[in-house]
């Protein structure tokens, strides 16, 4: 690479902010006995069942207060820092963002600048099993379409315990509509640091009024397991190699929470899958979900699914009618196999309990009338083949393991212009693929799951997050679009990056 070599111990350091105020998150959790996945990530034990009873009413994450007065600026203050919470009814203490699991929700607009007052409050936790610093830390606003160059989504800064400063992103090119979220970004670092919460939703809302009339709820996905009061460490390198999943599964902090409906009523679910490694194949009893959004916007219209795979990092955007008949109807994570012929068992995720004076809700049949599939000559567009694979405690992209800027696969690319990415998994593991700043169109999927593949290949999804089956291929269709600079892409099973399945995206020459 051309130029000044960046390693991991260079720091970019923004401008001092004080220190962040901090939200306490004190509910306790419903109790449940769960059994299952444990933190070897096997995807659970081959099937089997954990089904725990309904437990309290589902709960909103909480909400980040704006602390701005000036309209089309939302400024937010975020802390990571230990803190005590309930998980399940037991008391631990977990790393997270202002004290709450999950993290608060940030909601802006497309045109809004974002601002984020982050502060390192993490204690000195010595070295990890990679030999990486744990206090370490940084963010990534996953799935914004934002410049990864100076004090926005650049994951060359990095802040050390006690230290400050300021993000800044201008979201006038984001998408409205969609369902990101944040979390750590720090080479080797990264897993252990969401594994133990540090995770949360950031929503960039509608431009129409089309679905403010129904109910609309944040769930999100996250799995652990707890040893001594915090989450289990990571002790070997089957943790890094298999990725964690924990035996307590949850959506938004609770487990089998309670979310009712009326009949005939329609909701909105958003729903983003922030667990280490745990694969989520939804079904709903009775119910077929309406999908109208994915990671890059919301679709054209309604697409009706009996089922919906979301692998670690993506995202989906669902309406649900209900049945006209009352009861409890379960959201259930169906058995799946990402590695071998291992299934996980089914669980029950959350109850939706159908009752009440009956709505006449209706499924609007358009949703954004300004989505479509891209068309284009591809033929003659810039092709990039990217091989995954396994090996040694390591993962690689195109047989080179991430170490630093110094060491690593690395693509430039011209702005302004579109690609052919080729990604092929050459592993007996499904690897979720994931690329900074511009979001994707699958062109094709070979191998995998026939459902996931015919949806992303026919409706007008943009996608930042793509699950490349095991001995399976996927190619994308990749715009270049708005903002150079230096960015990355990578395995979204948190711990594959940490051993090196990323690589560094400079586009339009890179810079910091």
């Amino acid at each position: 690479m051309a130029g000044k070599k960046i390693t991991r111990r260079e720091f970019i350091v923004g401008s001092a902010i004080g220190t962040a105020g901090a939200v306490t998150f004190g509910s306790a959790l419903a109790h449940a006995a769960m059994r299952g996945g444990g933190g070897g990530g096997m995807g659970g034990s081959g099937g089997g069942t954990i089904n725990p009873p309904p437990g309290a009413p589902f709960r909103e994450p909480l909400e980040m207060v704006n602390l701005s007065s000036v309209p089309g600026i939302v400024e937010v203050a975020l802390e990571a820092k230990p803190a005590q919470v309930s998980v399940n009814g037991t008391t631990a203490t977990l790393l997270t963002y202002n004290g709450s699991y999950p993290a608060p929700t940030i909601r802006a607009r497309r045109g809004d600048i974002l601002r984020i007052r982050f502060q390192n409050n993490l204690p000195e936790l010595g070295t990890n099993i990679l030999g990486h610093d744990r206090s370490m830390t940084n963010l990534h606003t996953h799935g914004l379409h934002v410049s990864p160059s100076g004090i926005s989504d650049n994951m060359m800064r990095m802040f050390a315990p006690g230290q400050d400063g300021l993000y800044e992103y201008d979201l006038m090119k984001q998408e409205a509509g969609t369902l990101n979220f944040y979390h750590p970004h720090l080479h080797g670092n990264v897993a252990e640091q969401y594994w133990g919460g540090m995770a949360g939703a950031l929503v960039i809302e509608d431009e129409t009024p089309l679905l403010s009339a129904f109910d609309t709820h944040t769930m999100i996905l996250k799995d652990i397991t707890l040893s001594g009061g915090a989450p289990e460490p990571y002790t070997s390198m089957m943790d890094y190699m298999h990725g964690k999943e924990g035996n307590t599964i949850m959506v938004s902090g609770q487990v089998n929470p309670v979310l009712p409906i009326r009949p005939g009523q329609v909701q909105r679910w958003r729903i983003v899958n922030a667990s280490n490694a745990r694969f989520y194949h939804l079904s709903l009893e009775g119910h077929t979900f309406q999908v109208i959004g994915t990671e890059g916007g919301l679709l054209d219209k309604p697409y009706p699914l009996s089922k919906v795979l979301l692998s670690p990092g993506e995202r989906v955007d669902l309406l649900v009618k209900a049945s006209t008949r009352a009861g409890a109807y379960r959201l259930l994570a169906l058995p799946y196999a990402r590695q071998g012929m291992m299934s996980s068992p089914t669980i029950t995720l959350l109850t939706m309990q159908c009752g009440g004076t009956a709505a006449k809700d209706t499924i609007p049949s358009v949703i954004n009338p300004n989505a479509s599939r891209a068309v284009m000559n591809t033929a003659t567009l810039p092709k990039r083949s990217l091989t995954l694979s396994m090996g040694q405690g390591r993962g690689y992209i195109n047989g080179i393991s991430f170490e630093g800027m110094d060491h690593t696969f690395m693509i430039d690319s011209a702005l302004g212009t579109y690609e052919v990415w080729e990604i092929t998994n050459g592993s007996g593991m499904d690897h979720p693929f994931h690329q900074h700043v511009n979001p994707c169109q699958v062109l094709s999927v070979t191998g995998g799951d026939a459902g996931y593949a015919s949806f992303l290949t026919t409706a007008p999804a943009w996608k930042d997050t793509v699950l490349v089956p095991k001995w399976g291929k996927v190619t994308m269709l990749v715009p270049v679009m708005d903002y150079g600079g230096t960015a990355m892409f990578h395995c979204h099973i948190i711990e594959h990056e940490d051993i090196g399945m990323m690589g560094v995206w400079m586009i339009g020459g890179g810079m910091m």
